[in-house]
């Protein structure tokens, strides 16, 4: 079975996007969140930002970029839970932490987090109903 048909053989809520919608949410929000991101590292590194400032941004990315692997590779949705739970949980964290140096870095992470906790509910329901 291909990861497409298992995704599609899930129980999922009714109001989740299709995947081509969730693949276009993406396309909008890589770009913004390579751009932050490589500012925030880059200051890290100009020591303009101390590195603690940088930490959710790290653990934001490899949890983001594991996401897939885990999700249609291995096909856990256990882990997949708890891997978006730590996508969402750092970009709650890397707002207040980035605020009082780059307000613009703190405002551009606004839609990542508001379809990141969409996608949270989703995930939960799925792991949940899925069990």
């Amino acid at each position: 079975m291909t990861w497409f048909e298992w995704y599609n053989a899930l129980e999922k809520p009714t109001w989740t996007p299709s995947p081509s919608t969730i693949g276009l949410i993406w396309r909008i929000l890589y770009p913004i969140i390579i751009v932050t991101f490589l500012f925030v590292f880059v200051q890290t590194a100009r020591r303009k930002l101390p590195w603690p400032v940088a930490i959710p941004f790290a653990i934001n990315l490899v949890a983001n970029l594991i996401f897939t692997p885990i999700q249609f590779g291995l096909r856990d949705l256990k882990l997949a839970a708890i891997d978006i739970v730590v996508v969402w949980g750092t970009i709650v964290w890397m707002i207040p932490v980035i605020w009082n140096h780059y307000r613009w870095v703190a405002v551009a992470q606004l839609p990542y987090l508001v379809w990141v906790s969409i996608a949270t509910v989703i995930q939960l329901s799925i792991t949940w109903w899925n069990w």
